[in-house]
């Protein structure tokens, strides 16, 4: 692929963008240099089953109208590959690291979710950054007012870097809506629990499990209280969605046959 513009993969009924992780980084630091706001999807299996299930249209557009939508899902990238499709996996953790450790230079950054002692930590490792900080309450997704208050922060904050840590979908509906307000700046990025891993709040699977499409088993087992259904219930699903999927985009002789994996992540 020569060219940005050709450099994107229809799967799955999103568009995902195939960039290496460096690429992914550089990209995210031009973007947050530019005065207009724009903010990256990070699309995983749970993202994919609530898309399709729920066909929910605010969130359908906010993956269409984002200016980066980046595969996190080695399941995914293989599901790809089965259909003959060549999809890197650039996850947000990954991202999100790569750009505190090296990529980004001093700036400011604003983060949306988290608690008091992950602002502080993330303050102590990071000092070379200008944070800022919104804690927002529970229940944003259904609550216009929460919502409100995020997009007024990120406005009034103008950071260059925005981490909205919140989970999907909501995430990713607030950045459309910032961006439809048309009065922020910088590029935001929709991350999950990404901050906890940088900090150690949370610990990553191994890079073995990583490898072998088995960090959500690293995860179910860590919380499964909490993740229980996403992984057993819900994350299946997408075997169906995919053979739909597959049934009406059968694969092209002249497919990519590359490997769908970018670095480790």
């Amino acid at each position: 692929m020569t060219s940005a513009a050709a450099a994107r993969c229809a799967f799955l009924g999103v568009e995902f963008d195939c960039l290496t992780r460096a690429a992914a980084a550089k990209r995210v630091g031009a973007l947050g240099a530019d005065a207009a706001f724009a903010y990256v999807v990070t699309p995983n299996v749970d993202h994919i089953v609530q898309l399709h299930r729920t066909r929910d249209p605010e969130l359908v557009a906010s993956y269409q109208t984002a200016a980066l939508c980046l595969c996190d899902s080695r399941i995914l990238a293989r599901l790809a590959r089965w259909s003959g499709l060549a999809l890197p996996v650039v996850t947000g953790s990954d991202l999100t690291r790569d750009l505190l450790l090296a990529a980004l230079p001093s700036c400011r950054i604003a983060v949306v979710g988290g608690d008091t002692a992950l602002h502080r930590e993330l303050a102590a490792r990071f000092p070379r950054f200008a944070w800022s900080f919104h804690q927002p309450p529970m229940g944003v997704r259904r609550s216009a007012a929460a919502r409100a208050a995020i997009a007024d922060f990120v406005e009034t904050a103008a950071a260059d870097i925005v981490f909205l840590a919140i989970g999907a979908p909501q995430s990713e509906i607030v950045c459309a809506e910032i961006a439809a307000r048309g009065q922020a700046r910088g590029v935001a990025l929709c991350i999950g629990a990404s901050l906890e891993f940088v900090t150690g709040a949370k610990s990553r699977a191994p890079l073995w499990m990583q490898r072998a499409s088995l960090e959500w088993l690293y995860r179910l087992l860590s919380e499964p209280r909490r993740l229980w259904r996403r992984y057993l219930v819900d994350g299946p699903r997408i075997f169906l969605i995919w053979w739909g999927w597959r049934r009406i985009n059968p694969p092209r002789p002249d497919a990519a046959s590359g490997s769908s994996q970018s670095g480790d992540g």
